[in-house]
């Protein structure tokens, strides 16, 4: 008992000292030129979309600039870098999407290869989960009540998975799925942060729906924190 407990203590005094010399990169998602120009999302095809919220139009989710001219909903990763054959953790804690207002929450979003995903109908009206994964397998599932809940993972990474509802043709999501933790999406003020990166020199990649993608070169030092900036144009 005594040897387990110190092995115990060796690997979490290990693991800390590991987090304590990683670095982190953090930044901001800028956007520049003219907006453009998205319609609004028309839901009459189901009236209990509409109802949801109140009968008016909802703006499209492909492009969300913030008030403070920054891109919401990009995904940024370490696309290469990494040492090879690196394992990292399967997450314990499980990820929610879900099906909220006829639109699908949150828009963008990480997770990482045999992570549990939970996808719940929060509406009362009938939802579909088609999943077009290229690189494991899909799914394409009914959830017709509201409350329903279903859990998935996949098998295998990629950058980007679409989601899409066969139902209402206006709903899409899309999921960054890695074989590690190194991610993460911008926020309501264009801000991202990655933590706990090894020392290394990395290229870090910016991905959005509309405007591609953007990617530098960055290196890492121990304890280190670097700023990573992105500029996405809409000219």
């Amino acid at each position: 008992m005594r040897n387990s407990g110190f092995v115990l203590a060796l690997i979490m005094s290990l693991f800390l000292l590991s987090n304590a010399l990683a670095g982190t990169v953090s930044g901001k998602i800028s956007f520049s030129g003219a907006k453009p120009s998205l319609p609004k999302i028309k839901m009459n095809a189901d009236p209990k979309c509409v109802k949801m919220h109140g009968g008016k139009d909802v703006d499209a989710e492909a492009v969300v600039i913030n008030g403070n001219g920054t891109l919401k909903n990009v995904f940024i990763y370490v696309k290469s870098g990494l040492a090879a054959g690196g394992k990292y953790p399967i997450p314990a804690n499980t990820v929610t999407f879900d099906q909220q207002g006829c639109t699908y929450h949150p828009h963008v979003l990480g997770m990482m290869v045999g992570q549990k995903i939970e996808i719940k109908n929060s509406d009362p009206t009938l939802h579909n989960v088609h999943s077009l994964a290229k690189n494991t397998k899909g799914f394409n599932v009914a959830q017709p009540k509201q409350g329903m809940k279903m859990q998935q993972v996949f098998e295998k990474p990629e950058v980007m998975v679409k989601v899409k509802c066969e139902v209402h043709n206006w709903m899409s999501a899309y999921i960054g799925v890695l074989d590690n933790p190194f991610f993460a999406v911008s926020d309501d003020k264009g801000s991202f942060e990655i933590k706990n990166l090894p020392a290394g020199t990395y290229e870090i990649e910016a991905w959005h729906e509309k405007f591609g993608t953007k990617t530098m070169k960055l290196t890492v030092g121990a304890s280190d924190t670097k700023t990573a900036d992105f500029s996405f144009s809409g000219n």
